[in-house]
């Protein structure tokens, strides 16, 4: 019974300490903060970093968030595709604002998708960890582009 208490203990305060970080620190690896920005702004910095680097605009693209898409390479078609179906690595770039400031917290999220584009057939499955981490250098391109751009 002490042991069941000790973990609920420590749950709790993971827990707790998951849900007070503040957004000028969250969104995990690779998240980059835009100074006094608006998402505007940021969008279009999106839109002109990403396609440096073989990314092309994803549906789905909204004011919180923007989408890119990449043909991926074939170790990712050999560990999550099959023969004929070849995956597309998707970047979904999450837009958050930071309360009682302009400044915006941009966070990737990567996917796997297969038979991307083929309406009731796409499959996306979400890549974690390191994989965000590798998109640390372009956000940072995106938030020296978007930086100072102010309210909107």
């Amino acid at each position: 019974m002490k042991y069941l208490s000790a973990l609920f203990a420590a749950a709790t305060l993971v827990l707790a300490g998951c849900l007070t970080t503040p957004v000028e620190k969250s969104g995990g690896m690779g998240s980059v903060t835009v100074t006094n920005s608006n998402p505007t702004a940021i969008v279009t910095a999106a839109q002109s970093v990403f396609p440096n680097y073989g990314y092309t605009p994803a549906f789905g693209n909204d004011i919180s968030s923007v989408s890119f898409d990449k043909n991926s390479n074939q170790l990712a078609n050999v560990l999550w595709g099959s023969y004929g179906d070849p995956q597309m690595i998707r970047v979904a770039v999450k837009i958050t604002p930071i309360p009682g400031t302009n400044n915006y917290r941009i966070s990737p999220k990567v996917y796997t998708v297969s038979d991307a584009g083929v309406a009731g057939f796409q499959s996306k499955r979400p890549l974690i960890g390191l994989w965000n981490a590798e998109f640390e250098p372009l956000l940072k391109k995106v938030a020296a582009q978007a930086s100072g751009a102010g309210s909107q």
